[in-house]
């Protein structure tokens, strides 16, 4: 498998319930996943541009789902699963989506914008 031209880490770590902060999987990021790695795939983009992985936390809790984006070195955050698309279309023109990459201010909580909500408890989260 030739090494592809960007890598996707997609945080699915998972806090307890009640953790203040919460947690990329509490916000629906393990069926992101799943689904950036199905639409990566049905564009053809999957053996040669773009791989979408699982990672811990990428320590930006607050702003996510969290997805790091390399080698191109930035974050996309408070992803969901309406912006896969948007996503996937921006990897194969080989740009990014401006409004999801997450600003300086957001790699601090004190100074972070607000958090997504986590969905309500049995709810689909992307899948």
């Amino acid at each position: 498998m030739p090494q592809r031209k960007r890598y996707l880490f997609v945080c699915v770590n998972r806090r307890p319930d009640g953790v203040p902060k919460g947690s990329c999987a509490q916000r629906g990021a393990e069926g992101l996943h799943a689904q950036l790695k199905a639409a990566i795939a049905e564009r053809g983009l999957a053996k040669t541009e773009v791989r979408a992985c699982t990672a811990s936390c990428l320590d930006v809790c607050w702003a996510g789902p969290a997805i790091a984006v390399e080698p191109d070195g930035y974050f996309y955050g408070r992803v969901t699963p309406a912006d896969v698309p948007e996503i996937v279309d921006a990897l194969a023109a080989g740009r990014r989506v401006e409004r999801l990459v997450l600003p300086p201010e957001d790699f601090t909580e004190a100074t972070a914008g607000p958090p997504l909500p986590a969905p309500p408890r049995g709810a689909p989260t992307g899948t």
